[in-house]
């Protein structure tokens, strides 16, 4: 099927909803790393997806198992029982320390379900707690629930008012943390690597902090591992590396390989507090997404992968460390494993048409921060030749500076 980029522009601009800026590339077809515009150019994918396509695009194996999937059962319902939901259940146990998932389908109903289920946990201990405590840089997602423990006005004012029982805190400030969190406090939310707000990692400073207000007040601790979780860091989940253990995690995006699905990890201190009928979903946790999620999970760690992201996310930070010391434009990099971001000293935003031109894709976020978050197999000599692109593309934002 031929693609014209005016003719679904055209479309799109009379009958989708306007809420999303998009770049002027239409995108027909992936491989790997790499993604093709409906003219047949290439692209290197440092963005995959949003961090979703965590094993590349059009991957033989996760094709396989959905095209199997779709063949034999897509969806029933959680009104019964089938087999996959616990094989996945049980994988996420083994990584996460936490015993038990809620299956949804992205990491905003995680996070919605994180917060509800707080709430439960107090109300079923007979002395109910609303509020929450947020950081000031966090993003975890654009539903009310999500929104209302997300900092940034600009999200936030067109619908408030939002939950009125939310404070935010300055990121990585543990006198901040320390004093805000009381015994009014039903949960701590925070993304392990600020992600959105501009890939900055949580320090275990920070960290212990929350483990000492948690004990302290006794606060529960829900960790946003939507966009750093499932290896991306080279840690099955960045709160390990952190030395805390949360009583609740958001888990997303890279969980389906692209196939929609999320999941939110209880600990079993939490699940004693959730009845029957407490939350639920139409298609959360069906047949297809999990067939995805299982496959998925087990490449990252049963098949490799996890161990490609420690190999190459090494190499991946030497080599933007060298091409930012290039740049007089570039300030900091900061990132783990194959999650990285680049802060300029003025506004990334050109940085991104300008890497399309090279032939890279890449995003901008915080409005000083270029954003790479690329497939999980990526091999160093691609990421050679993307970081390569990149690196053009940045000499050519800051010619003359």
């Amino acid at each position: 099927m031929t693609v014209v980029m005016d003719d679904v522009v055209a479309r799109e601009s009379r009958h989708v909803l306007q809420t999303y800026r998009r770049n002027a590339v239409t995108l027909v077809r992936g491989e790997g790393v790499r993604l093709y515009d409906a003219n047949g150019r290439e692209y290197f994918d440092l963005l995959s997806g949003i961090g979703v396509a965590a094993l590349g695009h059009a991957h033989p194996g996760l094709a396989r198992v959905v095209a199997d999937q779709a063949k034999t059962l897509i969806h029933t319902s959680n009104l019964f029982f089938h087999p996959l939901q616990g094989q996945l259940a049980e994988k996420l146990a083994s990584l996460s320390g936490l015993p038990r998932a809620f299956f949804c389908n992205s990491g905003t109903e995680a996070i919605e379900a994180c917060l509800k289920f707080a709430r439960r946990y107090w109300y079923t201990k007979g002395a109910p707690r609303q509020e929450f405590i947020a950081l000031d840089e966090s993003f975890h997602g654009r539903t009310l629930g999500a929104l209302s423990v997300t900092s940034d006005e600009h999200y936030r004012q067109p619908f408030e008012p939002l939950l009125p029982t939310v404070k935010f805190v300055p990121t990585n400030d543990p006198a901040a943390l320390l004093a805000a969190v009381s015994t009014s406090t039903a949960a701590i939310i925070a993304e392990s690597v600020i992600g959105e707000g501009g890939i900055k990692p949580l320090t275990p400073a920070f960290a212990a902090a929350i483990t000492d207000a948690c004990a302290k007040s006794g606060a529960l601790y829900i960790a946003d591992e939507i966009q750093s979780g499932l290896g991306r860091t080279g840690h099955p989940f960045y709160y390990q590396a952190l030395g805390v253990q949360p009583h609740l995690v958001a888990v997303g995006k890279a969980l389906g390989g692209g196939v929609p699905v999320g999941a939110a990890l209880v600990s079993q201190q939490v699940a004693d507090a959730i009845s029957f009928g407490d939350h639920g979903t139409t298609y959360g946790g069906n047949l297809l997404a999990c067939r995805a999620a299982l496959f998925v999970v087990g490449e990252i760690f049963e098949g490799g992968v996890g161990e490609n992201v420690k190999r190459v996310g090494a190499h991946f930070e030497q080599r933007l460390r060298a091409i930012a010391a290039k740049h007089a434009i570039v300030k900091e990099v900061r990132g783990s494993g194959l999650m990285w971001g680049l802060e300029l000293k003025r506004d990334a935003a050109p940085v991104v048409p300008a890497a399309l031109a090279q032939g890279v894709i890449v995003n901008r976020t915080a409005e000083t921060v270029v954003r790479l978050l690329p497939p999980l197999v990526i091999t160093e000599a691609d990421a050679d030749e993307a970081l390569g692109r990149l690196d053009a593309a940045l000499g050519a934002v800051g010619a003359g500076e």
